[in-house]
């Protein structure tokens, strides 16, 4: 309709709460994002779409208002876990966002596929995001290839967590009087969490372990310069990062660019060094090359170009899941 103002919404939901955008359907800008500090709960049927809805309907509704008014378009909304916990999202999100707003075109895609769009955009290549986790992921726009992102449990190798956990216990080595340890680990361990003998019990009961082992990422990256342990520990994270983004890599692509986004990066060069060192060896004709925006851009990007039927990734209906309605 002349006059209306069209609207893409994005959504980019985590394990540090949510976060809601809203841009013009052309791209121009819009509003500030609104965050919501409170995560998405989960239950019998994963993500629970209730809890989601409870935090973007009225934050999208206030961005509408702050922008004066129109139409929401399309909608994206990301989310840790879609893949396989997303069922009751896709299920009831299409027609609460239609009859909220009318949205009659959504993506519900996984985070990684939103950190993706947000690194790379639309073009083909690998992407390897990576905080307290870490997953890789690569197309040339027919599937998606994924590599890792199992948790800290099972996987997530190279990732915040992974280097956290590899700093204590060279922390815990050096305490014991065994090979391989670091006293400059140590006193930042006891530092941060204190006698190192209390570590286990502060540790173990906690349910956001991944996050505080993570915590240490840091600590390591700061002593990596002048202590060998921590140095060591950041390079094999590096070879790591590299295989993911190695397998994650579509067959027969030749050259390639491998975008790099996420909080773990952010350390800079006692990470980024090791890897530009190692990536001729593990990941050849590969370039590697910061991300351009974070997983609400790409939030955002996903929704402009299901707007304009322009959507080039693969919609397999479990990463990224498209509805019309």
């Amino acid at each position: 309709m002349p006059g209306v103002r069209h609207w893409v919404l994005g959504v980019d939901s985590g394990g540090s709460g949510v976060r809601v955008a809203l841009t013009r359907a052309d791209g121009s800008g819009g509003p500030d994002a609104v965050t919501d500090d409170r995560p998405v709960a989960t239950g019998e049927r994963g993500i629970d779409a209730a809890s989601l809805l409870e935090r973007v309907l009225p934050h999208a509704a206030g961005l509408l208002r702050e922008a004066a008014g129109g139409s929401i378009a399309a909608a994206c909304v990301g989310a840790a876990g879609m893949a396989t916990l997303g069922d009751d999202l896709r299920a009831a999100l299409p027609a609460a966002l239609e009859d909220a707003f009318g949205v009659r075109a959504l993506a519900l895609a996984g985070d990684a596929v939103t950190a993706y769009a947000g690194a790379l955009g639309l073009r083909p290549g690998v992407v390897v995001a990576a905080g307290t986790g870490l997953i890789a992921l690569g197309t040339t726009g027919d599937s998606w290839r994924r590599a890792d992102g199992w948790g800290h449990l099972l996987g997530d190798a190279g990732g915040g967590a992974w280097i956290g956990r590899a700093g204590l216990e060279a922390a815990m080595r050096a305490y014991d009087g065994r090979a391989g340890g670091s006293a400059a680990l140590l006193a930042c361990a006891q530092d941060r969490f204190g006698p190192a003998g209390s570590m286990p019990g502060q540790l173990y009961p906690r349910t956001d372990r991944p996050a505080v082992l993570a915590s240490f990422a840091p600590d390591v990256a700061r002593c990596a310069a002048l202590d060998p342990v921590a140095s060591e520990i950041l390079r094999r994270a590096a070879e790591h990062i590299l295989e993911s983004a190695a397998a994650a890599r579509p067959e027969k692509s030749g050259a390639i660019e491998v975008g790099l986004t996420g909080g773990l990066f952010r350390m800079g060069e006692p990470l980024l060094g090791p890897l530009r060192d190692q990536a001729g060896r593990l990941l050849p004709d590969a370039v590697l090359v910061p991300a351009a925006g974070d997983p609400l851009d790409g939030a955002l990007l996903i929704a402009r170009a299901l707007r304009d039927d322009a959507l080039t990734l693969p919609c397999d209906g479990a990463m990224l899941h498209v509805v019309r309605r």
